[in-house]
């Protein structure tokens, strides 16, 4: 007898509201709160308990949308981030009575092409390490029950406590309030303070000679970017930024004129990155038709593939690794929302809901939902691999 494929499971829940695409979601750090923006410059709040809109409010020019949302214990709970085509990332304050009439902090970036903002990645209380060796696998299937998490014998926690650091230098940057965001210059990728509203950072920095010890003019746009702070950095950010050339560099601010490495993973644009929260690896995905998953050492200054995922179709829009280390999920061109193995690389389950491209995927801080972005205007909201308390 042939053992029969579980069917793909139904979103839980379908938020419906927004008129145009939706560009970008997350939670909210610590509360039922899930923040989406969309091509027509909206931001909403939905209470994910009772699945409705608490706030909806215009934030981004109409004409050029809403880029990216973001936000982060690390920023304050009470805070999120919107970032539009039109040039500007937006801080807001979230109250009792939803959200600020102004922003708290507005930042001219001057930069608008499409390359999504990145918080500050810390490492994460009960992330694993994860090794593997370097292999393909060669085909993917609709959903399967063989491969198994075991999710008792950890827990998701709250994130590491602030991490020591001075401010003797200019150039340490400890990463609270900060943001890496893709230049005016297009090829460069930068670094502002929220606090200030000011940019303290250009990667590639000039020496000061006036001259750089390397250009990423030629390697093209910058497409995504992940600013995160290995353990062993004490303190100071590093930043992996993928480009349109299909490579990406590895950036410590302490040596802001050279990358720690350069690699090339994919041969078309890099589109997506996400670094777990160990920061010891992340995964990529691409205009191509494969996903990475790579290891980063820091203390070797080496950036590894453990694994290639090829895929029946191009284009991956987002990823987002679930914070205990066990999961991973993928945004498609396709249509599809694709959920795997974080330690193996499998395949668990490929979504089929939405009805136009998926631009999004992102879980919650408790790992109990995951939520994903569509062309479609719809945000659908998924229950999978729950972990066992």
């Amino acid at each position: 007898m042939n053992k029969q494929r579980r069917p793909p499971p139904d979103p839980v829940a379908v938020l419906r509201g927004h008129r145009a695409s939706v560009t970008d979601l997350c939670f909210h750090p610590s509360q039922p709160l899930l923040y989406t923006g969309s091509a027509d410059g909206e931001l909403r709040i939905w209470d994910t308990l009772q699945n409705r809109t608490i706030v909806s409010a215009g934030v981004h020019n109409a004409a050029h949308g809403v880029a990216s949302v973001a936000c982060s214990s690390s920023i304050g709970a009470d805070k999120v981030i919107s970032q539009g085509r039109d040039g500007t990332v937006k801080c807001w304050d979230i109250g009792d009575g939803g959200l600020s009439r102004a922003p708290s902090v507005m930042i001219a970036t001057n930069a608008y092409h499409f390359c999504k903002l990145s918080l500050v990645k810390r490492p994460h209380s009960c992330s694993t390490q994860v090794d593997g060796p370097k292999h393909h696998d060669e085909g993917e299937r609709e959903t399967t029950d063989a491969d198994t998490l075991d999710d008792s014998e950890e827990k998701v926690q709250g994130y590491l406590s602030e991490l020591s650091r001075t401010n003797e230098e200019n150039t340490e940057v400890g990463g609270s309030k900060y943001i890496a965001i893709a230049g005016e210059q297009s090829s460069e990728v930068e670094i502002w303070d929220l606090n200030t509203a000011e940019r303290c950072m250009r990667l590639p920095q000039s020496c000061s000679t006036g001259s750089s010890a390397i250009s990423t003019k030629e390697r093209g746009m910058c497409m995504a970017v992940q600013a995160f702070l290995p353990s062993e950095s004490q303190g100071f950010l590093n930043v992996v930024a993928g480009y349109e050339d299909g490579s990406m560099l590895w950036w410590d601010i302490r040596n802001p004129g050279v990358p720690v490495t350069s690699v090339k993973f994919h041969s078309e644009p890099v589109l997506s990155l996400c670094i777990d929260d160990s920061c010891n690896g992340g995964i990529s995905g691409a205009a191509d038709e494969k996903i990475v998953l790579y290891s980063l050492d820091n203390s070797m200054g080496t950036c590894v593939i453990k694994k290639e995922i090829d895929l029946e179709r191009p284009g991956i829009s987002s990823t987002s690794i679930r914070p205990d280390g066990k999961i991973f999920a993928t945004a498609g061109w396709d249509h599809r929302v694709r959920v795997y193995n974080y330690c193996t690389g499998n395949a668990l389950a490929i979504l089929k809901y939405h009805h136009a491209t998926c631009n999004a995927v992102s879980y919650s801080p408790d790992c109990k939902l995951m939520a994903s972005a569509s062309e479609d205007t719809v945000v659908a909201l998924w229950k999978l691999y729950t972990p066992q308390t």
